[in-house]
């Protein structure tokens, strides 16, 4: 091989080919001389890739060789020491990463034991070679990719040396003069300061101190003892001590006041209370004092560098001195009002009225100086002479104005007021001060003067809409607002809705309720979309309304029921406020008003109706009714509301009527049950039955009618009756719980318990995850005395319905007393906010005593669900017992009010026949006396279980 430039070329003698031989080929088995004797044996030329694979095993004719004792394959090629096992062998190897290589690898390459010849050398020589041919041909290219990189950090990133190379330049140029005046900034050197350390003290050596610092009262005869008492640390003490109780001296009569005042009595218990500055503090103030006294030497104009200075001063204590420095600092910044103020608050009020004549001679535009010195009087004669002094040099000064006006009388403050709005023709509350002052004529001409000096002012029409009213001019409260909208349009303001809302409020609370409807007529419309109107409205009727202001919802609420008659939605919010904060003579118009536009809408018809009958007018109610049945004459509500108006006032025989032609014109499910509860009611239970036939004949999937005619027969005792009643309307309606729940009780009344036990398995099949059940299964194994069925039927029910509270609250109640906590708390975690739970919690806390608790968790079961009477009943049970008349009274006032129709023990008073007439009150004291009392049960119950020992 010859290198040539860095190629690498080969030459071959080219020679002319030989004849070849017919080869013969050998027969099987021949070995070469083994008839002669000869031993065959394979040259290096033998072993090549041509070579055919030698065939395993032995050959015939040939015997297995066993290797030798201590032979290793390879030893001969250089792998001497090998032990012959590969796993050895590769534990023995680096593979640590300091011995990777990310080209070769690992150290423990293929060919490292091989040895290294003159062609490997050569080879490496040719290849270095070519390295370097290839990275001269690359270098100037990187040499300036490099470049152009360090030249872009240079810019993105300069070095200090070129930023502040133009600088030392101009250095060149100033003069010798200029190097001397710059000031000496003094010792700024950082040096290293030894920090004190603390090592903590063995025990022996803080007990020889406490002897040490105790005096002897005896001399000792081996020794001096107390004589030993060095006197220069006694000196130093005192002189430690006497410093301290200065400083402290200091702070408490050198006041701004100028006198002494110290408490004899409570001297030392002050300084007990002063905080003494430690070591750090001290060390802090001595390094922010060196710096503002270079500021202030350095530039001696500077004001709030003499301010801060002053301040240290009287941080560290030091009231002298920090006089001393702002006084200093008002010869040098004359014309600064904070210097001038800081030091009349630092000095005695004598002083500093001297203090502040100096500074107002100094600086006689200066507002915060003539205010202090008004201020500093205490005699109002005094006061208004100054302030009336301030105002001939400061005549453009809103706040003298204000100040010295407040000062005078009525007629001194109008013929103030007069030249203030000269001076001061800007200001607002001058001109609105004077309105207030002057006379409605006067005022008025006062009112048209500031419009014309301030056109893009709104206030101004407010108080003139506002004066009008006042006056009784109800119809120019009107014009005047309009007047504001056009004019301050035409002056480049832009009406903003939010801010003319906020001035209605304004009005309203200040009793202006015309001029509140006013702006609301007049900007609740600007900015608004046609489509947007009626909803943006309604949502700023219930955001007014949030903040207290009735009468601007009312308003918003009126303009929109202008603009949109025929809005249901709106009438039903407009009569919601009324309800609320209205009286019942406007929410009876308004009904009344809503059903002309909105004919059709059957809730408007029974409020009308219901707002009439409450306020005693039985006929109008009648006379709103009739009047509904003629564009809603099948309407089912408007059927059953004058069925029920004429039940309530004793009519039956005219509610028996109604329901006839009811029954002939709609035939809802609904007409045909109140009709047998009509019979129920009168003791008509022949026709009651007759009647619930023909309503099952009629509409059979109504499960109402099977439990009302099972309830019929089971007041007569029909059992058999009952029950075929009960299977006839499950086969019908399934998926009716009350239905269900009716069938397992009837069996349960009967002492079928297993008959109730199969009813209620049945019905939790056919309708899963359903509280109801599984309570009245947990109920039926109480009362049959299975508490161990029932314990574990109200952990399966728990499994089932795992948010149930009312199942919680009677899992709560079976627990022994000492585990009902813990119940409840596992309640708690799976239904926070479930009334029923909420309630249990609260009769634990009674049990227990907890009175405040108990009654806050009572208030918090009947706020989450004011429609649950039985939170009701088991409050008002409390309060019977622990509270008192006035707050029973409240609780049943709102419960009234709330109108509760659900829960387990209200609905079973409520429901009764002979309770369908008595009110909200009487059906809460009926469900209230039903329930026990658990002090008086957990008392009964430790006096049986005594008796039992």
């Amino acid at each position: 091989r010859r290198v040539h430039g860095g190629c690498i070329s080969s030459t071959t003698n080219m020679q002319a080919p030989a004849p070849k031989k017919p080869r013969v080929v050998p027969p099987p088995n021949y070995v070469a001389g083994l008839g002669r004797g000869a031993v065959g044996f394979t040259t290096r030329s033998d072993i090549g890739p041509a070579r055919a694979a030698a065939p395993e095993g032995p050959q015939p004719g040939q015997l297995p060789v066993a290797p030798p004792a201590g032979y290793v394959a390879g030893r001969g090629r250089g792998l001497g020491g090998s032990s012959g096992d590969p796993h050895a062998e590769r534990e023995k190897e680096d593979y640590s990463e300091t011995n990777y290589d990310e080209w070769g690898g690992y150290s423990g390459g293929l060919f490292n034991d091989g040895a290294y010849d003159e062609e490997d050398y050569e080879a490496d020589n040719v290849y270095e070679h070519v390295d370097r041919r290839m990275d001269c041909r690359r270098k100037s290219r990187r040499e300036e990719k490099l470049k152009e990189e360090l030249a872009k950090a240079r810019v993105e990133r300069p070095t200090i040396h070129a930023q502040f190379a133009d600088l030392k330049r101009g250095l060149s140029e100033i003069t010798a003069d200029q190097w001397a005046s710059i000031p000496d900034i003094g010792d700024y050197t950082v040096k290293k300061r030894s920090r004190e350390k603390f090592t903590p003290v063995p025990d022996s050596l803080i007990a020889k101190a406490q002897q040490e610092s105790q005096m002897a009262t005896s001399i000792d005869a081996k020794g001096k003892g107390g004589l030993e008492t060095p006197a220069a640390s006694l000196t130093e003490f005192g002189e430690a001590r006497g410093t301290v109780l200065g400083l402290k001296l200091d702070k408490v009569s050198d006041n701004i006041s100028g006198l002494t005042n110290v408490d004899t009595q409570g001297y030392m218990t002050d300084l007990n209370s002063m905080k003494i500055n430690s070591a750090e503090q001290i060390g802090d103030i001595k390094k922010a004092r060196l710096l503002l006294k270079s500021v202030i030497s350095s530039n001696r104009n500077h004001a709030p560098g003499w301010i801060a200075l002053c301040r240290l001063e009287e941080l560290a204590g030091r009231l002298t001195e920090a006089r001393s420095v702002i006084a200093e600092g008002c010869a040098n910044c004359p014309d600064n009002e904070d210097v001038w103020l800081e030091a009349a608050r630092l000095s005695a009020p004598d002083i500093a009225k001297g203090i502040l004549a100096k500074a107002v001679k100094q600086i006689p535009n200066s507002v915060k100086l003539w205010l202090d010195a008004a201020n500093r009087e205490s005699d109002k004669a005094t006061k208004a002479r100054v302030l009336r002094k301030a105002l001939e040099f400061i005549p453009n000064s809103v706040r003298l104005w204000k100040e010295a006006v407040e000062l005078e009388n009525a007629e001194d403050a109008k013929i103030m007021l007069s030249r203030a709005v000269e001076c001061v023709p800007h200001s607002v509350d001058m001109w609105l001060a004077l309105a207030r002052l002057e006379t409605y004529e006067n005022a008025r001409k006062v009112l048209n003067k500031a419009r014309e000096v301030l056109p893009t002012e709104p206030l101004i029409w407010v108080t003139a809409a506002r004066l009008e009213e006042a006056q009784g001019n109800a119809e120019a409260v009107d014009k005047v607002i309009s007047r504001a909208v056009q004019s301050l349009s035409a002056n480049g303001v832009n009406i903003d809705r939010e801010g003319w809302l906020k001035d209605a409020e304004a009005a309203e609370r200040s009793g202006s309720k015309l001029t509140c409807q006013a702006i609301v007529r007049s900007t609740i419309g600007h900015g608004l979309d046609d489509d947007q109107r009626k909803k943006q409205w309604k949502e700023d009727a219930e955001t007014v309304l949030a903040r207290g202001s009735v009468e601007t919802a009312r308003a918003i609420l009126a303009h929109a029921l202008k603009s949109f008659p025929g809005s249901k939605s709106t009438w039903l919010q407009a009569a919601a406020l009324e309800r609320s904060h209205g009286i019942p003579e406007l929410m009876s118009r308004l009904l009344e008003e809503a059903v002309q536009y909105c004919p059709t809408s059957e809730i408007l018809w029974l409020m009308a109706a219901k707002q009439k009958w409450l306020q005693g007018d039985v006929q109008g109610a009648r006379q709103l009714l009739a009047n509904a049945f003629v564009p809603n004459h099948n309407n089912e509500a408007i059927w059953l509301a004058a069925v029920k108006l004429e039940r309530e006032n004793g009519e039956t025989q005219k509610a028996r009527r109604l329901l006839e032609k009811a029954r002939e014109k709609c035939g809802t499910a609904r007409i045909w049950m109140q009709s047998v509860q009509l019979e129920r009611e009168d003791r008509n239970l022949a026709e009651a039955r007759s009647l619930v036939q023909t309503a099952i004949e009629k509409i059979p999937d109504f499960a109402k009618f099977y439990m009302i005619c099972g309830q019929l027969d089971e007041s007569e005792n029909r059992i058999e009756e009952a029950r075929d009643s009960y299977n006839r309307g499950l086969k019908h309606c399934p998926q009716s719980i009350p239905l269900w729940l009716c069938a397992a009780r009837l069996e349960e009344s009967q002492r079928q318990h297993t008959k109730a036990r199969s009813i209620l398995e049945k019905a939790r099949l056919k309708n899963p995850k359903v509280p109801e059940l599984w309570l009245e299964g947990v109920r039926l194994e109480l009362k049959a005395g299975e508490r161990k069925a029932a314990a574990t039927m109200m952990a399966k029910a728990l499994q089932d319905c795992p948010t149930a509270g009312i199942l919680w609250a009677t899992a709560i109640e079976m627990e022994p007393r000492p585990q009902q906590k813990a119940k409840s708390v596992d309640a708690l975690k799976r239904c926070e906010n479930d009334p029923h739970v909420i309630v249990a919690v609260a009769r634990i806390f009674w049990k227990e005593r907890k009175l405040d608790k108990a009654r806050k968790w009572f208030v918090r079961a009947v706020t989450l669900n004011p429609d649950l009477g039985d939170a009701w009943a088991h409050y008002l049970k409390f309060e019977q017992s622990q509270g008192t008349p006035e707050t029973q009274s409240q609780l049943i006032r709102k419960c009234v009010e709330a109108e509760p129709h659900h829960g387990e023990l209200w609905t079973s008073v409520s429901k009764q026949v002979e309770n369908w007439r008595i009110g909200t009150e009487s059906v809460l004291l009926k469900v209230t006396a039903s329930i026990t009392d658990p002090l008086v049960s957990s008392t009964a119950a430790a006096a049986v279980s005594n008796g039992n020992k």
